[in-house]
C-alpha cells in the first residue's frame, strides 16, 4: 500500500491530526517466558508485518513456530533475526492457496498442532471496483478467504484428536474499510 494512503488512513483515524513521529505509543511488550513451551503453532503471513510479529512473539514464549509465507527469502530474514530464541522455527515457503502448499505446512508441523494464526493477506490494487478485473478479485479471495479456509480445514483433524487447539483469524484495519467508487453513494 503506498505511503500517502497510509498516511491517509492515519489522519481518519485521528480525527485530521497527524501524530508526533516521537509521541510514545503507551504500549510496551511483556514477553511471557514458557508461554508457549511445548506447542508447536502455524503462522501464516509470517515474513513480515503482523504475521512477523505473531511468529517473533510465540517463538520468544518458546513455542515451536511453523513459520509461513510465500517468500522464501523473507522467512529466511525472520528465521535469523530470532537465531537463540527459546523455541524452534521451521519455515515453509508456500502460497496458502495451493493445495501442495498446505500439505507442506500441515507436513512441516507434524502430529502436534496446538494453534493457527491466520495472518496471511493481500490488498486488492485499489482499483474503483466496477473496474476491478476478476483476476484481481480471485486473488484477493483466494489469499484472504479461502486459503485460511482451507488451511483451517486441514489443521482441524490434529486439533480433534488432540481435544485442543486454538485458530486465530486476523485481518488489518483495510479488512474494515468499505469499498466506494470515489465518494459516490447513490448511482444515477
Amino acid at each position: 500500500m503506498p505511503q500517502s494512503v497510509v498516511d491517509d488512513l492515519v489522519l481518519q483515524a485521528n480525527g485530521g491530526v497527524a501524530p508526533e513521529e516521537s509521541a510514545p505509543t503507551g504500549w510496551v511488550e511483556t514477553v511471557t517466558p514458557g508461554r508457549f513451551a511445548g506447542k508447536t503453532v502455524i503462522v501464516t503471513g509470517a515474513a513480515s508485518g503482523i504475521g512477523r510479529a505473531t511468529a517473533s512473539r510465540v517463538a520468544r514464549e518458546g513455542g515451536r513456530v511453523i513459520a509461513v509465507d510465500i517468500s522464501a527469502e523473507k522467512l529466511d530474514a525472520f528465521a535469523a533475526d530470532l537465531r537463540g530464541a527459546a523455541a524452534e522455527i521451521v519455515t515453509v515457503a508456500g502460497d496458502i492457496t495451493a493445495q501442495e502448499s498446505v500439505d507442506a505446512i500441515v507436513a512441516a508441523a507434524g502430529a502436534r498442532i496446538d494453534g493457527l494464526a491466520n495472518v496471511a493477506g493481500i490488498n486488492d490494487d485499489f482499483s474503483p471496483l466496477h473496474e476491478t478485473t476478476d483476476a484481481m478479485w480471485e486473488r484477493v479471495m483466494g489469499v484472504n478467504v479461502t486459503g485460511a479456509f482451507t488451511l483451517t480445514r486441514a489443521v482441524l483433524p490434529a486439533m480433534i484428536a488432540a481435544g485442543a487447539g486454538s485458530i486465530v483469524n486476523i485481518a488489518s484495519e483495510a479488512g474494515l474499510r468499505r469499498r466506494l467508487v470515489g465518494a459516490v453513494t447513490r448511482v444515477q
